[in-house]
């Protein structure tokens, strides 16, 4: 037998050994495989799983600054509590139905997928302008139309406002993203929204939510991709709209609390020393409380020398039981959760959950620098409350579905659950 024909035979009985073995390995665990029953493996729940676990670092400092409010309120409250209800726990009972209720759904919010919203963001701004308008039909002794009774209790038409505005603004900016730099996607709707609602704000009048509302809106349209060169001829419109308001006289009651803005310790006439009380012993409380407090419960302007200590002016107290390291401690457990609130938003696996994260988070640090600015009278006194501490059952409920809804986007964001 020749080589040529030895190689040949060679060669053909390796490729029928190669390819009996690559059919016959293949074959046997298709039927292998297929002879077996398919079995599901059953998914594990675990609160703190990858995916499903809630953001434990924003739970917890939401739960911190709860307690640390709840306690605050409770002190700043009794002496006015006692002398106008009779009752030293009122506010405290309440707060704590307020909170508990809160918390509740907070957690439940958190198991819901955060895009349900996005659907229904439109739906949610209509029923914002339907609490509004329904809010000034309600008659009013004081001339000043918030509140929607609910029995002994109220519902503040504008916190479902702000975060309307700020859901809207997330699904707007979400789904024009590439176009927010124009005019028609980017600047009209967002004026419109802010134009209407700041125009049903300003009949109640709530000059403190238009502020909240405006600046909300420029950080959503900001972070949408707006470009800045809008958002300046916005604040020119803007201050000449109210420049308007100002000569036409429909600006009376924001004007009256400008009067003593800035001269709270400064006797100009009687007047403008009484319009000043609450201010000026806001001052006198935390200048009092120097840098290491009264302590706990020690507070000598809550005493029915500061009016409505338990609402926008607790900080005041909360400098005079604490002292300034206390409040200073305080300060940064917020900026830990507005920052805490920023990674978990900027993490969020779409530009839905990004924008809504951001948007829900400014809002706090917003509300407690401009309390801050009121409280020291850098801004005039309109009524701004600071989130987790002020008295308010609407306020809080609305603040913790929000929180509820941060935490939902951390469940799915990009970030290390611990």
């Amino acid at each position: 037998m020749s080589s040529d024909t030895l190689r040949r035979d060679s060669d053909r009985r390796r490729y029928n050994h190669e390819h009996y073995s690559s059919t016959g390995t293949s074959s046997r665990r298709e039927s292998y495989s297929s002879s077996r029953p398919m079995v599901r493996r059953k998914k594990q729940f675990s609160l703190l799983s990858i995916g499903k676990g809630l953001d434990v670092p924003f739970c917890m400092l939401i739960v911190l600054l709860l307690a640390i409010g709840i306690t605050m309120m409770f002190s700043a409250s009794y002496p006015v509590a006692f002398y106008e209800i009779g009752d030293s726990y009122y506010y405290l009972k309440r707060q704590l139905i307020f909170a508990l209720v809160g918390l509740v759904i907070m957690l439940l919010v958190s198991y819901v997928d955060y895009h349900y919203f996005h659907r229904f963001s439109v739906l949610i701004l209509g029923i914002s302008y339907f609490a509004l308008v329904l809010v000034l039909l309600i008659p009013s002794e004081t001339g000043i139309h918030r509140w929607i009774g609910i029995g002994d209790y109220g519902i503040q038409a504008s916190e479902i406002s702000k975060f309307a505005i700020i859901l809207f603004l997330a699904h707007w900016g979400s789904r024009y993203y590439d176009k927010m730099h124009t005019l028609k996607y980017g600047v009209v709707p967002g004026a419109a929204i802010f134009a209407s609602t700041a125009f049903l704000l300003l009949l109640e009048p709530h000059y403190s939510c238009i502020v909240i509302v405006a600046l909300l809106t420029v950080i959503m349209l900001f972070v949408s991709g707006i470009q800045i060169r809008w958002i300046a001829v916005a604040a020119i419109a803007l201050a000449l709209v109210v420049l308007i308001l100002w000569a036409t006289g429909l600006l009376t009651y924001a004007m009256d609390r400008m009067d003593g803005w800035g001269k709270a310790l400064e006797y100009v006439d009687e007047a403008q020393w009484q319009q000043t009380w609450q201010t000026r012993n806001s001052l006198y409380a935390i200048g009092s409380g120097g840098l290491f407090g009264l302590g706990l419960g020690q507070s000598r302007q809550k005493y029915l020398y500061l009016p409505e200590p338990q609402n926008d002016f607790i900080f005041a107290i909360v400098c005079e039981e604490l002292g300034l390291i206390g409040a200073v401690a305080i300060l940064l457990i917020f900026a830990l959760l507005v920052w805490r609130g920023i990674v978990i938003s900027l993490r969020a696996k779409d530009r839905f959950g990004k924008l809504l994260g951001i948007g829900l988070t400014a809002q706090i640090g917003l509300q407690v620098i401009l309390n801050i600015l009121v409280i020291t009278d850098w801004l005039p006194n309109t009524g701004i409350s600071l989130p987790f501490f002020s008295y308010g059952g609407s306020s809080l409920l609305m603040l913790l579905f929000q929180m509820g809804i941060v935490l939902s986007i951390s469940r799915s964001a990009n970030i290390e659950k611990i």
